[in-house]
């Protein structure tokens, strides 16, 4: 009786693995190893103690249990748009155009605005229904008087960040850009594109080739009248000259091209582009080219997420709302803002849609300016 016992425990086990052995033979030559995979899965779920006991597991059950790939946390851009006399629209255009509630703004009027203008623009931040829900709109009320090419405007930007700073702690790039600025890409795609990027890239164009600037620019002593003035008036030189400053090296474009590229934690991280498109006219003159409809292939083919500059209400930027960003008028550009947390229609999705094509535009910038050889080896000097 013992043996015959014993003997019957095994009939079951052993008929059951002669089944399954069948099964595999016939199934592996016409459904192939991952219906094979899936079907053994199933037979196995039927005996889970026996089977699957003491801590055993096939490898598919370990992959499944692996953690999700989880895309890079986004980042968060801080903006200083500022404008001048008569610039109110069209600030609270290009406000419109950038906005994004993941993002901080900060705006400001230089005191060559009229006061009602200042006013203006402080109602219309503190009194929209958005701007006072997110809290992440700020208008600079202590209005600052900006010379163009003066120290004044490295003050007003400090100012700006300086504030930023005390408010927020937690953005990533600092972006400045004026009224006549309008972006040429939707936030969503700049934070989704900036997302895969290392948060100590500084973009800001630079060159030490400083030719005839060098002595006509870095050379004269300059004044700036809005240091002690209430007008605003053009910086003006005085003498005698300077000589060139032998314990560091001048660079073009502004103050912060030079203190970064002087700065040994910061220079291998400087990428040599400030991510506009600016046309000049030929000669060049003080201002850049005023854009207008017949520059629009010529701003989409650079890749850039910025274009400088633009008229009050140009046509160009009806056709930048219309094709580039969607955005209907005196609206927001849409994306997905989901209550305040961004990226909706792609955040936990990236690896699974499509960039739109705007992303791929400043996927491509990025791949040739920030990924290219001449950036790994070129570094400031």
């Amino acid at each position: 009786m013992g043996y015959l016992s014993v003997e019957k425990k095994w009939v079951f086990p052993l008929v059951i693995s002669s089944l399954v052995c069948v099964f595999l033979l016939a199934t592996s030559f016409n459904m192939g190893l991952v219906s094979s995979l899936h079907t053994i899965n199933s037979i196995f779920s039927i005996f889970p103690s026996r089977l699957t006991s003491n801590g055993s597991s096939f490898v598919e059950s370990k992959i499944n249990q692996a953690p999700p790939l989880v895309p890079p946390p986004l980042p968060k851009f801080a903006y200083l748009i500022s404008g001048s006399k008569g610039d109110v629209d069209k600030l609270w255009r290009t406000l419109h155009a950038l906005y994004h509630p993941w993002n901080y703004y900060i705006v400001h009027l230089d005191l060559e605005s009229p006061l009602d203008e200042r006013w203006e623009l402080t109602s219309r931040v503190v009194n929209h229904t958005l701007f006072t829900k997110v809290g992440n709109v700020i208008v600079n009320n202590r209005s600052n008087m900006v010379t163009y090419r003066g120290p004044t405007m490295v003050s007003n930007t400090l100012h700006a960040c300086a504030i930023l700073l005390n408010r927020f702690k937690d953005w990533d790039w600092f972006i400045n850009l004026s009224a006549s600025d309008y972006p040429l890409v939707t936030q969503d795609d700049l934070l989704d594109t900036f997302a895969d990027l290392k948060r100590d890239l500084n973009f800001v164009e630079h060159t030490s080739d400083l030719g005839w600037k060098a002595a006509q620019r870095a050379m004269p002593l300059i004044i700036d009248p809005g240091l002690y003035q209430t007008t605003k008036s053009d910086v003006f030189a005085v003498g005698p000259k300077r000589n060139l400053p032998t314990a560091f090296k001048l660079f073009t474009e502004g103050y912060f091209q030079t203190v970064i590229c002087n700065a040994p934690q910061f220079v291998p991280t400087v990428v040599n582009h400030d991510m506009h498109y600016i046309s000049w006219d030929n000669p060049p003159q003080q201002h850049p080219h005023t854009l207008s409809v017949n520059d629009t292939a010529d701003m989409i083919a650079s890749d850039a997420p910025f274009a400088r500059k633009f008229r009050t209400d140009d046509p160009v930027l009806d056709q930048i709302d219309l094709n580039l960003l969607r955005r209907k008028k005196g609206g927001f550009t849409p994306g997905g803002w989901c209550a305040g947390k961004p990226r909706c229609s792609r955040v936990g999705n990236r690896s699974k849609l499509r960039p739109s094509p705007g992303a791929q535009r400043l996927q491509r910038l990025i791949g040739n300016i920030v990924f290219s050889e001449n950036f790994t080896k070129a570094q400031c000097f």
